[in-house]
Order: C-alpha cells, then structure tokens, then sequence
C-alpha cells in the first residue's frame, strides 16, 4: 500500500505547462524532471533541507507569499511561477542583501568562478553590489588546524558546513549568537584545533563560498620544484584520475590518469609515481596481518586504517576500538617510507633530499603527514601533500593546455600497480583489494574468483560473508561516519561477530573526498557523483593484467631485497605506525 502511494502521480502546471509529478516530491524536484532548474544555495538533498536562503523561492497561484521550492511538496492541480518577475525580483534582492555583509575580493578569492553565490549573482543581473549599505562585521579567520582556513566574511550562513558536519557524526560547528551577530563557529567560540574535527573536508566540498578552503601547500612545492639540491617526488591517489578532468571541462568520472601524468611533469616533478602501488603495499600487509589474527587469535574484528579521517574519528570517539584498527599506514605514507628507504638506497639518494608531494582527494592528508610514527627514514614520510584542487590551480596557474596533452605513464618501478590498488579510491574498494590476497593466502593459492561485488556499489552499510579456505569471513563496509557509528556500537556491545570492517570517512569513499573537485549543489543534488567516479576506478581495475596487489612485481623484488616477509620486523618499523588516544572534548 506504501508503495502504492509514493508511486501516485499528480497533475500540476509549471510555468503555465501541464505536468505530472510524484505525490510528496518538492516542487524543486518535480521541476527538475521536466528541465527546469530552480537556482538554490543552502539546500543539499537529503542533508540540509531547511528553506532558508529563500534562492529557490517561487509562485503558486492561489497563494500569496512565495514559497522555498526545496521545501513545498507539489499537491493536485498546483500552479507553478518559477521565473515571473515577483520571483526574480525576490532572488535578486536576497542576494544583493547577501552582498551587503559579504567581503568581496572576488577576483583573488580561491573559489572565484567556482563560487554559487558569484554565478547567481551574474545570472540575476546583480549590478549594484554595495545596494545595501550598513554595519559590517568584522570576523576573526580560524587558521588553526593544517587543513583548513575558515573565513567568516564570506560565510552566507547557509547550514551547509553544519549540516555537512553533522552527516559526519562529529558536529563541532553550528551556528553562534543570534540576529546579526549569527556566525558559524565552534561551541563557545573554540578555534578548531580545540575541537575533535577529524579533518576530513567534508565541509568545504559543500560550502558554496570561500568561507571555508584548504591549506595550500601549492606555494612550498613550487619553491622545493625550483630547488636543485632537491628531488621532488610526486605521487596521485587513485581517485584522482577520475575526478581531475572534472575542472578541465571534461565529463565527471573521465579517467585522465595519463594526461595527469603528463601534467605533472610539466610542472617540474622530478618523478611521477603512482599511489596505487602505496595501495597495494598496504594491501600485502594488511591481508598478512589479517590472516595471521585470524590464526593467531589475534584482536577481530580487524578495521582497516588507510583513511585518516576515520582514524582520528576513532581516536577520538572509539578509543577503546584503537587495537581493532589494522597498524598498516595509508597507501600515501607507505609509498612515501619507501621512496625515503629502498628507493633512495637503490639510487643513491639522500632521503634529507628528497621532497615526497602526494595528490589526494582528502583534506585528512594534510593532518596525517604531520601525525607521529610516520617518519621511517628519519624525517617525515610525505613532505607535502596536494587536494585535487590544489593540483587543478597549480596546473592553470602553469598555463598547461590540460585537455590537448597527449597521454603519458608513470615512472617505472614505482609507478607500477595493479588493479586492487586502483579501487581503493571507492567504498568497498580496499576490503576487495584485501580478500584478493587473503583468499589466496587463506586457500594455499591463486582463486580464479577475484570479484567481490556484494561490497561494491555506494550503499552506506555493505555485509557479506565470504567462504575462504575453509573460514566463514563475515566483513563489512561502510562510508561516512554516522553510518559507522551504527556498526562501530554493535562491535562494542558484542552483538555482531563481524571479522573484517572497511572504515571510510567521506560518504562513498575517497572519490567523493573533501579535497575532491567543487560541485555546485546543482549537481551534487541531482548527479550521483559517487558513482559515477567509482565506475571509471572499477573500469580501470577490470582492464589491467594484474589485478591482485601481492602480484605486484616491484612489491615481490622489495620484499626479496629489503623487507624480507610482510609483516616482517623490517616491515613492521617502515610500513606500520601506532596510534593516540584522543579527547573527545
């Protein structure tokens, strides 16, 4: 009967055309469908829909104020507006209301011509924009943390940082003060390095301002680049190449992995690597480590530790889960402690002198790279790291004709992966790169069968249990942390018996990072960003020769020259670290 009804169609008009919508979708939705796009700055579908920058409003006849379209279902026999001139009129004075405590240095701000509010301002025709004269409040910026820079003065009060946060389970940004003193901030108006932010990013990718932004690492790698005593090492998550292109004009999820590569040498890179091979490193680890506590007795269920994010979450709110946690490194850290070992030893290079810059989709990076035990060669494993969006500006700012460069490969040796590195840029990615090799271990050799697709997909929860030499292995995976908070609670309480948990902080995995490309809620409300960039990593993955991370060649000749066994002693002080307990208050 439920089904019935969701199902039910209803006549309407929009804009003095005869429609048919779903009972119960809003009127922005049911326009949607029939290709009219109703403008929006404060609603994300599904996470923040509360009808308050009143953008989106529109006409029903019948009524007599405006209504938000986000937030209105369509009813029977509904009359429409979406464009008249009381409509237009409205939006026009809301965002020249909206400029009138905004700070507008539009043409150096990061987000300029990837700003909302900047493009609905040309597409109304705001030609006046100082309109309203008045008080402006002046805003202290929060530079505390190493992720990110918070600027108030150009927050439009939306609630989508909030509401983002919120999704995230962590919640330790709101609203502050009342009226005209409204701004968004931390409770009693804490810098955010005293708060248990996890860094994951989520935040920005949904600001539609420059309120919020990344710390750009862009200035430091040019100046190591233009260094000759250095060499500078590059190396790009796997996510990245199918969300770069993204700002090049290309169609989400194109895989440009070789035009990539072309660009960064362009840059001046000395060496173009591949965190893919980083990928399969951990995974020869992390499936030895999982094999040996599952015939050891060892601590189960084990969670995986490739995104930082999710780690400082447990860290802070599930400290008492922190020897559950799988000791491997990020895929980002292991390839940085083996460029700064084995890599320089083979070369002759002096690891003070090698500059290791990594790519990734994840603000959590940049806290990673400075967390402790992540220094194998003495000093720190990554140097820098890059969000996408540092990498696009870098690549413009050098003048480099992205679209038009002709593909190019990654520096042998480490530039060489498989495809199980390759999906860990998706959720379910890194627990099916794992059960490749520990199927193998656990069976006594190659299984034909190496396609997981119970835990594929952008499902938030995903359980299988897999039958593996002769163990019954029961996994989960699971994307965006208040959906790990529901598996994480039943591992406390006993009441599941779970052996493998994939732990990923941002909703979909790292293509859908908070260092990821900026999408306009336009898109991101109606696209399925997730997916569409995931299928472009599972695509990638089905067409490579080597699809297993322990197949790896170059990983096969470091274990035989340098590290011995996985999970060896040697192994162990290079490609593993230890966490902190942290406060969650």
């Amino acid at each position: 009967m439920e089904k019935n009804q969701a199902e039910k169609t209803i006549n309407i008009k929009i804009n003095n055309i005869a429609a048919k919508a779903k009972e119960g979708q809003s009127i922005l939705e049911a326009t949607k469908e029939i290709g009219v796009n109703i403008p929006t700055l404060c609603y994300l579908k599904g996470m923040n829909e509360i009808g308050a920058c009143r953008i989106c409003i529109v006409e029903v006849k019948g009524t007599k104020n405006l209504v938000a379209s986000c937030v209105t279902p369509v009813e029977e026999g509904m009359e429409i507006l979406t464009n008249s001139p009381r409509v237009k009129a409205s939006r026009k004075t809301t965002l020249e209301l909206l400029l009138s405590t905004h700070r507008k240095d539009c043409l150096s701000c990061v987000r300029s011509g990837e700003c909302e509010l900047q493009a609905l301002c040309k597409q109304f025709g705001v030609e006046d924009e100082n309109r309203y004269k008045g008080a402006m409040p002046k805003y202290r910026q929060d530079c505390s943390t190493l992720h990110l820079i918070r600027d108030n003065s150009k927050c439009i009060l939306c609630r989508r940082c909030e509401a983002a946060c919120k999704n995230q389970h962590v919640a330790v940004i709101g609203a502050n003060n009342r009226g005209f003193d409204t701004q968004i901030g931390c409770a009693f108006e804490k810098d955010l390095n005293e708060v248990p932010c996890i860094s994951c990013g989520q935040c920005i990718v949904n600001c539609p301002t420059g309120a919020l932004r990344e710390r750009d690492s862009c200035g430091a790698v040019m100046e190591a680049i233009n260094n000759p005593q250095k060499v500078v090492v590059v190396h790009t998550a796997p996510s990245i190449r199918v969300s770069l292109g993204e700002s090049f004009g290309l169609n989400i999820g194109a895989n440009v992995k070789g035009k990539m590569v072309s660009a960064l040498r362009r840059l001046g890179f000395d060496k173009v690597f591949d965190t893919d091979f980083g990928a399969d490193m951990t995974i020869v680890e992390e499936a030895n480590e999982f094999v040996n506590r599952i015939k050891n007795n060892g601590t189960l269920p084990m969670i995986t530790s490739c995104c930082p994010g999710w780690v400082k979450f447990c860290e802070h709110y599930y400290p008492e889960l922190l020897e559950n946690l799988s000791t491997c490194k990020s895929p980002q850290q292991m390839l940085g402690a083996i460029i700064k070992t084995w890599y320089a030893e083979k070369h002759n290079l002096d690891a003070k002198n090698i500059v290791v810059v990594s790519v990734m989709p994840c603000t959590a990076k940049k806290f990673e790279i400075a967390r402790e035990y992540q220094s194998a060669a003495g000093s720190p494993d990554t140097d820098y790291t890059l969000t996408t969006r540092e990498l696009v500006r870098m690549i413009k700012s050098a003048c480099i004709d992205f679209k038009n460069l002709a593909d190019e490969d990654f520096d042998p040796l480490l530039g060489v992966s498989t495809g199980a590195g390759t999906i860990f840029g998706t959720t379910g990615g890194v627990m099916e790169a794992a059960l490749r090799t520990a199927s193998d271990i656990l069976s006594g050799g190659p299984q034909r069968n190496i396609e997981y697709k119970e835990i594929r997909g952008t499902d938030a929860i995903k359980e299988a249990t897999y039958k593996i030499g002769g163990e019954n292995i029961k996994v989960a995976v699971v994307s965006g942390l208040s959906n790990a908070v529901k598996i994480l609670d039943k591992v406390k309480a006993g009441e599941c018996e779970y052996h493998f948990i994939e732990v990923m902080s941002c909703p979909g995995g790292c293509v859908n990072g908070g260092g990821q490309p900026i999408q306009p809620s336009g898109v991101r409300n109606f696209a399925d960003l997730k997916a569409t960039r995931a299928k472009g990593l599972y695509e990638e993955d089905k067409n490579l020769p080597l699809r297993k991370s322990h197949e790896n060649p170059t990983i096969k000749v470091i274990y035989e020259t340098f590290l011995g066994e996985p999970c060896s002693r040697q192994a162990h002080k290079i490609l593993h670290t230890k966490y902190t307990k942290r406060s969650k208050f």
